[in-house]
């Protein structure tokens, strides 16, 4: 048992040493070449990494941080996310304001129907009169049987 507990000890420290000259900038090293350093820890791996841990290593830093340069997926890319946000309020925006409009043009066709027909005398164009009970303004929920938009 503690020959297995060795050699797992041994083989943990060589794959951690290996490991961490890989990662180390080449720029960084001491001693010796990045090359040079990993030929050492396959020839010779316990002394190697022994003297990688005491002479190769940059002293006061962990091993270098290695920069990604792939892509994010667009739900983790937080700025994506944000033009997302954004791009959906422009759209409801412009969603109310279209039918704001909408509701804006017919109501001046009902007003400049309603006054033309006024002015002629004969009540609306479609033959019914303001004190119908069944006109179109009587349908809709927004306005009174006088073609107001009170709401009662």
């Amino acid at each position: 048992m503690p020959r297995v507990l060795v050699a797992v000890a041994v083989l943990a420290i060589f794959v951690y040493g290996l490991v961490d000259v890989i990662r180390t900038d080449k720029h960084l090293t001491r001693g010796i070449s990045k090359t040079a350093w990993i030929v050492v820890m396959v020839v010779l791996p316990v002394v190697g990494a022994a003297l990688w841990f005491i002479i190769g290593r940059p002293r006061g830093s962990s091993p270098a941080p290695q920069s990604y340069t792939h892509t994010t997926a667009p739900d983790d890319d937080p700025d994506f996310l944000r033009n997302l946000e954004i791009r959906r309020r422009n759209q409801a925006e412009a969603d109310r304001l279209k039918k704001l409009k909408d509701e804006l043009q017919a109501k001046e066709r009902q007003v400049n129907g309603s006054a033309a027909g006024g002015a002629e005398g004969k009540g609306k164009p479609n033959g019914t009169h303001r004190g119908d009970k069944h006109t179109e303004e009587s349908h809709h929920p927004e306005t009174d049987a006088h073609g107001t938009d009170e709401v009662k």
